[in-house]
């Protein structure tokens, strides 16, 4: 089996890693990859979307799996192009991505569906979101398109909601998009995983990840500074509750739209005292979550995916450890208002966990940092402590100029 992964972080370099490990062997391609990934997989050199299409004809690719949100819904849509050439594709179709890229789409598909979420109000413009905000605080402003995990702020006064609408209006950080003005929630967070294909799902392994740049979730927010996963994060009978009220429903609203669904479907929630509520959705496996879960993964991934993207429910295929999975990740220095390039890593031969490469080079220097979150640091246990223990004590042995890790990973929140 020929497989094409589709993006270039630490979530890609796990889930090649595990494709890779399945039963059988399947042969892994990546596109843009990186240095890191090609130690796995053989980088697909051609120079765009068009070209990489026809690549995967040319080369008789059997499956192509999407790792990046963006390439979901660029141009026609990665699973609408590989489509229109008879190439199985894990990931949705453009017009169901639109959960992820816009997220007024998804509020209204929550509201229509009844799915618990929080209130919002749609604007575009300042004042208007100076308008619908009423002098009401904190409250939770959401650009409306895809932004790297960083189109959200939690505004706990004005002088906060002034600088995330300065960014998005003035700024145009984001580039042209509205804002949802949205209900503060309060409660702890989770990640929830599920694999749909078309009417059918199954409930992956639960993560928690860690937004905020500093110790005690302080700090600008940030695409993901580690993550936690377990099957025994969740109870059963929250994951019951979680699977009545939102999973569930999800899929059957899928389905009455008309929006085809085969492909990964993050559900990120707060479980509120009125009970779990759904914050948003991403159409791809979370990233760090991704890197804290597949270490976790037990069977064929390979081949769950490739039955699943040809309309074939295969839950048999795949399991999860019962332990747990902690992931540290270190970011470069200025991270997240914007990144450090060109450091050179130390201490990588000395790590004893797992390490996916977020944003690497490799030089004659040997590793150096390419982006903002350059490593993920991952570390198994049978209990929690020990995974948390672990993690950090591996991630302290990795360092860099300018590097920056929470050291309550896995204690916070737990």
């Amino acid at each position: 089996m020929k497989i094409a992964v589709i993006g270039k972080g630490g979530r890609e370099q796990a889930l090649v890693e595990t494709l890779a490990a399945s039963p059988g062997k399947p042969e892994i391609y990546t596109y843009p990859g990186s240095d890191a990934i090609c130690l796995t997989a053989t980088k697909i050199e051609v120079a765009g979307f068009d070209e990489l299409i026809a690549w995967m004809v040319d080369n008789k690719v059997d499956l192509c799996v999407a790792g990046e949100e963006s390439y979901l819904v660029y141009g026609d849509g990665l699973a609408n192009r590989c489509a229109a050439v008879g190439i199985p594709c894990w990931g949705p179709r453009k017009e169901s991505a639109q959960l992820e890229a816009s997220k007024e789409f998804a509020k209204e598909f929550l509201m229509r569906h009844s799915i618990p979420t929080g209130l919002a109000t749609a604007v575009d413009s300042y004042e208007g979101a100076k308008a619908a905000i009423a002098g009401k605080y904190p409250t939770v402003l959401k650009f409306d398109g895809l932004a790297a995990g960083k189109g959200v702020a939690v505004c706990p006064d004005e002088a906060a909601a002034e600088e995330f609408l300065q960014e998005v209006f003035v700024q145009k950080r984001f580039g042209e998009g509205r804002v949802l003005v949205e209900e503060f929630l309060t409660g702890p967070e989770i990640s929830i995983f599920g694999a749909i294909c078309d009417d059918k799902y199954l409930i992956l392994c639960p993560a928690r990840d860690y937004k905020r740049l500093q110790d005690g979730d302080a700090g600008p927010n940030t695409g993901g500074m580690g993550a936690v996963a377990s099957r025994r994060l969740a109870s059963p009978e929250l994951l019951r509750e979680i699977e009545e009220k939102i999973v569930a429903p999800t899929v059957q609203g899928l389905q009455q739209d008309g929006l085809p669904y085969r492909g990964f479907l993050y559900f990120g929630l707060m479980l509120t005292p009125d009970g779990p509520k759904v914050i948003e959705y991403n159409c791809r496996f979370g990233d760090p979550e991704c890197e804290a879960v597949m270490p976790l993964l037990r069977g064929d991934l390979a081949g769950f995916c490739m039955a699943g993207a040809c309309g074939e429910f295969k839950p048999e295929l795949i399991s999860f450890d019962e332990g747990w999975s902690v992931c540290c990740i270190l970011a470069s220095a200025g991270y997240p208002a914007g990144s450090h390039s060109g450091d050179v890593i130390s201490g990588l031969d000395a790590c004893g966990a797992r390490v996916f490469h977020c944003g690497t080079k490799k030089t004659d220097a040997g590793w150096v940092s390419n982006g903002g979150r350059v490593l993920a640091i991952v570390a198994q246990g049978a209990t929690l402590d020990e995974a948390r223990t672990r993690a950090h004590a591996e991630a302290a042995k990795v360092d860099f100029p300018g590097s920056q890790r929470r050291s309550d990973i896995g204690y916070k929140n737990m």
